[in-house]
């Protein structure tokens, strides 16, 4: 080995021993003698003795330890990981921001252990139920309806029948439509509106007998209309036909055969449209207020037990009412048997129809009346009511 391996030969003035040719090197990651401490080398020196350890008092000492491991020194204890948690690693560093959110199970400002919970110091504010329809505007629209109804009824008996069929042929066409879109039955619309229109006018002209017989017409012109298409689906598609004949047209005839009574024609529409508006009515504010047990989940989420007593009670005090005052001949007590047939009546024809729309995937038969959805979304209590109730007042007061 030459000179250059370990520095000059003793006596030149450098510092350390003279090179040892005869020892053995030094292990990987030992501490050199050159290391282990400084003495002047005089040549009579063999080997040399270690420094001191000086104890790390907090600042910076650039010793053994910077350059040995933890293995070196049992005692040796780093504490600069220690210190870097609290401050930055670099000078351009930023200090970190404290955590937002609290470390899983300790409590947050409001006193909150839950980790999935935001933790906010502003109280929440009670959730307001809705209704889930434009109110102003169905009670718009509800306001106008009434009004044309109201001035058709008392005016002139035959511009209420045209109000009546006029309101059949749309909702003989919203539900022949929903009808092709969602399930692709082909219900012929033209035989359906004339029919439907005859029926109306012959109930009020004729009346059950006529109706009856532009019943049975209208099923013979949907079977033979349907005939000029495909034979696929035929019997499908006639059958969905003659159903909504019966389901529109001809429930509606009953409001014609009430209106056709000369005594108190007028009197008994309205009673009959009074009773199921208040019985509606009575439903949604109780069951809105007060409803918790559900009537029907699987139809209709939305209508409750409790909404169906406050109907009852509605229907029947209005019921009460109107065969007082309103119909020639009539009791207060019939008026509450009445009332408890039109609930009856208007929640089944309501749940009935639920029942169709959920059958045809969707929420309203149409988009004809802002805050309602279309006619059949308001015929849909109606239709149903009205034979109920025209057969009472044959019962209780006699044809007219």
């Amino acid at each position: 080995m030459n000179e250059s391996s370990w520095g000059s030969s003793p006596g030149a003035g450098s510092w350390g021993p003279a090179p040892d040719h005869g020892a053995a090197p030094a292990p990987h990651g030992a501490a050199s003698p050159a290391a282990a401490g400084h003495s002047y080398d005089g040549g009579a020196v063999a080997r040399t003795r270690p420094l001191p350890v000086v104890p790390d008092t907090g600042g910076h000492q650039d010793d053994d330890r910077d350059h040995r491991g933890p293995r070196d020194d049992p005692n040796h204890r780093d504490d600069r990981g220690a210190t870097r948690l609290s401050g930055p690693l670099f000078r351009d560093e930023k200090p970190q921001e404290p955590m937002a959110t609290p470390f899983p199970g300790s409590p947050g400002p409001d006193g909150s252990t839950d980790p999935q919970k935001p933790h906010s110091t502003e109280p929440e504010k009670p959730k307001k139920k809705s209704a889930g329809r434009n109110l102003r505007a169905a009670i718009g629209v509800g306001v106008g309806l009434g009004v044309v109804i109201l001035a058709s009824l008392f005016v002139y008996k035959p511009v209420f029948i045209g109000v009546i069929a006029v309101a059949v042929v749309v909702g003989l066409w919203e539900l022949t439509a929903r009808l092709a879109e969602r399930k692709d039955i082909q219900v012929p619309l033209i035989p359906l509106a004339v029919g439907g229109t005859a029926m109306v006018i012959a109930g009020y002209v004729r009346g059950a007998g006529g109706a009856w017989a532009a019943m049975a017409l209208t099923a013979l012109a949907v079977l033979v209309w349907r005939m000029t298409g495909k034979p696929e689906n035929y019997l499908r598609d006639v059958t969905a036909g003659v159903f909504t004949a019966f389901y529109v047209p001809f429930l509606a005839t009953f409001v014609a055969l009430m209106l056709a009574a000369d005594a108190d024609g007028p009197q008994r529409v309205l009673t009959f449209l009074l009773l199921t508006v208040v019985s509606d009515t009575g439903a949604y504010a109780v069951g809105w207020r007060f409803g918790k047990h559900k009537l029907a989940p699987r139809i209709s989420p939305g209508k409750t037990r409790e909404g169906l007593v406050g109907a009852v009670l509605f229907a029947m005090v209005a019921g009460a009412l109107c065969m007082e005052f309103l119909i020639k001949g009539g009791a207060w007590w019939q008026g509450l048997l009445l009332g408890l047939a039109v609930a009856a009546s208007a929640t089944l024809g309501d749940l009935g129809e639920s029942m169709i729309k959920r059958d045809l995937g969707i929420k309203d038969m149409g988009t004809l009346l802002p805050g309602h959805g279309g006619i059949m979304d308001r015929l849909d209590s109606l239709l149903p009511t009205a034979p109920v109730v025209w057969l009472l007042f044959v019962i209780f007061v006699g044809a007219g």
